[in-house]
């Protein structure tokens, strides 16, 4: 029998097997079977990787800025020139389709492209002649270690929000990608390496929940960034603050489309589906609950029925639609919602089991489903499903859906369908979401802005990216300076004045 690859870490600039004797499978959810082992760092692993990040920090930080941005141009340029191979380990490995995965690393790359822009981005003030002779000035300095911890949904996404500009700042980092589909984060640390990024400045160590505590509780580490689901997030964020961290963690989602009557119902069916089964429904940003304005529901759920009907699902690496869930055992968790559904009275319009597909009948398939008459008191509308499906509420008026999606737990994103303009931008003002698309499904903001949500979608007030991420990952210190005369002179013991 052949010996499965094992997925090691990557620290001090090369593969590390640690001194953990742990491990966890890699499956392709597409077959259905293993296809590799991870080891699952212990808490000695993470002191080896950590103390590589803090040996590296000093000449790191003191690195000039040119030089720290040419590394991160190369980088982008061997991104760029070899993202098929980086797209074929995301779908081996998560599931998603070709064509997903290579979006997935465009909007990675659009980070790593804001990144470049850093010596600008992290320039101070200056301030001259505050008082007679004195000037202010502020600079932005970097951390020091750093915690990255992503989720399977965005191997190589979630990542790229966040390394690219903790590095281009002068920190060093520890990611801790997810065990379930690890192999990204090892492939772009390695092109770092070959980018010209010097040993330890960039290390990744796998685990589960051990390596997470002992991150969070490390000493040397001074911030984390975190996506993931909300109790886990909240849970990130009270642990690394209680011990003196900063902390931005972004948490789950339960995303409302509002389709007002006079919208365009192709476009906004199409919308639905776009935002609702791509990456089989595993995104943060996935729309789940259509809110539907009377009286188009009908024709809408029609529109949407058929378009569902004439998706293919299968093997990502044949040009199919949509691919399989992650794990066998998140598959069967979201595919529980479809008997629930039915027992809180629901109508299952289109049931995603048994669904035929073009790959392994091993594989951790599921459908495109569709609800329609949700109830809002039901787990199916309250919960974060985060598969492939979709659920229609109807709704009387504009004012009824606005509350409704106001009141739920989640803010992370939102969207409106519409041809009012008005009705927009009432709705952009009233609405109590951190991201709002107008007649755009999937409002994730381009990377010179910021992400992140309200409410139970985000702990602390730190988004990711955009100009909030170059302040989490940078602190500002403010200088005042006075050159004296040397005639001046003299002992003044009352509180300092301009003057």
């Amino acid at each position: 029998m052949t010996e499965l690859p094992l997925i090691t870490h990557w620290v001090d600039g090369a593969p590390l097997r640690g001194a953990s004797t742990r491990t966890a499978p890699v499956f392709n959810p597409a077959l259905g079977a293993v296809a590799k082992n991870v080891i699952l760092a212990s808490a000695t692993d993470v002191d080896t990787a950590v103390a590589s990040a803090h040996a590296a920090y000093p000449l790191w930080r003191d690195t000039s800025q040119a030089k720290r941005q040419g590394m991160m141009f190369n980088f982008r340029e061997l991104l760029n020139a070899r993202k098929g191979e980086l797209a074929d380990i995301l779908t081996a490995e998560h599931g998603k389709v070709t064509s997903d995965a290579l979006g997935e690393i465009a909007r990675g790359l659009e980070v790593v492209e804001f990144a470049l822009g850093m010596p600008h981005l992290s320039k101070g003030e200056y301030s001259e002649n505050v008082s007679t002779g004195v000037d202010v000035y502020t600079l932005r300095q970097p951390l020091g270690v750093v915690g990255i911890i992503s989720p399977f949904n965005f191997p190589a996404m979630v990542p790229l929000w966040f390394f690219p500009i903790a590095i281009a700042a002068g920190n060093t980092v520890v990611l801790k990608p997810s065990e379930k589909d690890p192999s990204a984060s090892n492939w772009m640390a390695a092109l770092m390496t070959e980018a010209g990024l010097p040993a330890g400045v960039l290390n990744v160590l796998h685990g589960d929940k051990e390596a997470v505590d002992a991150l969070l509780v490390h000493p040397d580490v001074q911030a984390i960034s975190f996506v993931g689901s909300t109790p886990i997030a909240q849970y990130i964020y009270e642990t690394a603050a209680h011990h003196g961290k900063r902390v931005q963690a972004l948490g789950g989602a339960k995303n409302h489309m509002l389709v007002l009557p006079d919208a365009d119902l192709d476009l906004a069916a199409d919308a639905a589906v776009n935002a609702g089964f791509g990456s089989a429904g595993e995104r943060c940003m996935a729309i789940s609950v259509v809110v539907a304005v009377e009286p188009v529901a009908d024709d809408l759920v029609a529109k949407i029925t058929a378009r569902l009907k004439s998706l293919k699902v299968g093997d990502g690496m044949r040009g199919c639609d949509m691919g399989p869930l992650i794990t066998k055992v998140h598959r069967d968790k979201v595919a529980s919602y479809i008997d629930l559904a039915q027992t809180d009275g629901a109508e299952v319009v289109v049931d995603g089991r048994g669904i035929e597909v073009d790959g392994d009948a091993s594989g951790f398939w599921l459908g495109p489903t569709l609800f329609d008459k949700v109830s809002t008191d039901s787990d199916v509308y309250l919960d974060e499903i985060f598969g492939p499906v979709l659920s229609i509420v109807r709704v009387a008026s504009y004012a009824e859906g606005l509350d409704l999606i106001n009141r739920s737990r989640y803010g992370n994103g939102t969207a409106i369908f519409t041809n009012d303009g008005g009705a927009a931008r009432r709705f952009q003002n009233e609405v109590q979401v951190g991201m709002v698309g107008i007649n755009v499904p999937i409002p994730v903001p381009v990377a010179y802005h910021s992400f992140g949500g309200w409410k139970d979608s985000l702990f602390g007030d730190a988004k990711a990216y955009g100009p909030a991420g170059i302040a989490f990952y940078t602190r500002e210190k403010a200088i005042t300076s006075r050159w004296l005369d040397p005639s001046h002179g003299g002992i003044n013991l009352g509180f300092p004045q301009n003057a």
